[in-house]
């Protein structure tokens, strides 16, 4: 990974389009395509109270994904880069074997508050986590895809009830 030095002397890791994998990945992308042909996908356990809408939320997707990588050697690390004017949610995928490939994805962050923040963190990880795995969310009631209005009130009560406990 190479390291540039920004104006504030401070190393900033830069991904460029060579630096996003190790030289070789067949032992990854050999342990990957096991682990996913073993996920389920993530159910959507959360709503989105705006748009009335269900949605797996970051600790279902890890719950999702991270028993089935670990068996297969796999780990996930993910970090943050703030720049002017820029952020970043970086997911690294790591085999074993010392294999790895990552993902980087500007975020926007709406405010320079620590909830504007932490909101893109946790998006970005999301997405990122899915994104590199291949997970998908699946309607867990069957119903969920068949209403207009996108979830169902069974649905939200059952969401609701399981998060109070």
């Amino acid at each position: 990974m190479e390291e540039t030095t920004n104006s504030t002397e401070t190393s900033v890791p830069e991904t460029t389009e060579l630096h996003w994998k190790s030289d070789k990945i067949d032992k990854l992308a050999s342990a990957l395509s096991k682990a996913q042909s073993e996920m389920k996908g993530a159910e959507k356990k959360s709503i989105n109270p705006f748009f009335n809408s269900g949605y797996a939320d970051l600790h279902t997707v890890i719950e999702s994904s991270f028993p089935h990588l670990t068996n297969h050697g796999l780990s996930v690390i993910q970090g943050n880069e703030s720049r002017p004017g820029e952020f970043f949610v970086t997911t690294m995928l790591l085999h074993e074997s010392g294999q790895w490939i990552r993902s980087r994805l500007k975020m926007p962050v709406e405010k320079a508050t620590p909830h504007s923040v932490g909101s893109a963190i946790t998006y970005g990880r999301r997405y990122g986590l899915s994104a590199i795995t291949g997970l998908a969310q699946y309607d867990d009631d069957g119903n969920v895809a068949s209403q207009s209005k996108g979830i169902t009130q069974n649905h939200a009560k059952t969401i609701t009830t399981n998060q109070g406990a």
